[in-house]
């Protein structure tokens, strides 16, 4: 109400008489009831912050018709009604109806600027209420290598139930390069991803090493020895991953080059998905972590590697000046994460 309104925003009244009274078009009615002050402080009962809103809705939209359906969803015959009344508490004309819409009057223009400032601080005021009284959750950022989340993801959620209740969770899904960027960033609190170089900012545990297997068509010559040797592979059309995966790329150059064997690459996927399509349709080989396993479709298989098998490690990647609790939770129950998904695998 007027009472209440002017009790709360004092500032505002007085503002807006003082500016009112240096007005051209005010200081001629300074002795009469459309002197500002008096006005306001004389309302009554009679304004409510509802008018102040339907008065800023018809300024910003210069149409009642427009303001009534779009912004506050209520008949025009309604809103022309309120914004009278406002303008009989007020005790001057705001608006004026013309052919190409509404426009505000001098007096409006200088109403609509506190007006808003009025509105402006109810609702900072309600947001302080708020978040008094429900504080905001702290973020924790997860991100996994696509397609160890399958794996990881439900374990590490579940070493972390107990906060959880706490905390607003965030999970994505990256290449292991854009993981290493969204910690160095700050984006990423916790990562499941390769070790990649040249970010001495990130510290990394590792969780697994993982062994990397031949993937092969199902009716593929190969298909029918146990195991498969490097030289197996010469001659073969050969499926390798691209530079999104660079620490695995590495990994299966340097294991082919020990092996004594030169195998040019046919093709390069992005991802394990990617991979198995190229494989499938071109009857190609390939090497890949084990767990992409996971997602062979069934025209694909697998053979282990002779010999001692190369490996790729998963780790668990922060950035060092990372101080939240819950990733200081998140690594010293490491151990018990990993020990939760060893089993599950095996």
């Amino acid at each position: 109400m007027a009472l209440e309104f002017a009790k709360r925003f004092p500032q505002q009244l007085r503002s807006l008489s003082l500016e009112c009274e240096h007005s051209p078009v005010v200081a001629g009615l300074k002795h009469t009831l459309l002197s500002w002050e008096p006005c306001f402080m004389g309302m009554g009962v009679g304004m409510e912050l509802r008018h102040l809103r339907y008065f800023v809705a018809v300024a910003e939209a210069r149409s009642l018709t427009v303001a009534a359906k779009r912004t506050l969803h209520t008949s025009q015959p309604s809103l022309s009604r309120q914004i009278r009344d406002l303008e009989n508490e007020v005790g001057v004309q705001l608006l004026t109806r013309r052919a190409r819409g509404i426009e505000l009057t001098p007096a409006g223009r200088a109403f609509l600027e506190h007006a808003r400032s009025a509105l402006s601080q109810v609702e900072a005021a309600a947001e302080a209420a708020r978040r008094v009284a429900h504080p905001a959750k702290p973020r924790f950022s997860m991100g996994f290598l696509t397609g160890h989340e399958l794996t990881w993801m439900p374990e590490a959620l579940r070493i972390l139930r107990d906060e959880l209740p706490n905390i607003d969770v965030m999970i994505s899904s990256q290449y292991s390069p854009v993981l290493a960027d969204g910690l160095s960033k700050g984006k990423i609190d916790a990562a499941f991803l390769r070790r990649e170089q040249g970010a001495p900012e990130l510290a990394y545990r590792v969780l697994v090493k993982e062994p990397l297997v031949v993937v092969l068509p199902n009716d593929h010559r190969l298909a029918a020895l146990k195991r498969v040797s490097p030289r197996d592979l010469v001659g073969e059309p050969f499926v390798t991953v691209s530079d999104t995966a660079p620490v695995l790329r590495g990994v299966i150059d340097n294991y082919l080059k020990r092996s004594g064997v030169k195998i040019t690459p046919a093709h390069e996927a992005d991802h394990v998905t990617m991979g198995m399509s190229l494989i499938a349709s071109t009857r190609g080989v390939g090497l890949l972590p084990a767990y992409a396993l996971n997602f062979l479709p069934p025209s694909i298989t697998s053979r282990p590697l002779r010999g001692n098998a190369p490996t790729v490690e998963l780790v668990l990647g922060y950035k060092k000046s990372n101080e939240s609790p819950v990733l200081k939770l998140l690594l010293s129950r490491l151990d018990e994460l990993i020990a939760r998904v060893s089993k599950k695998v095996h």
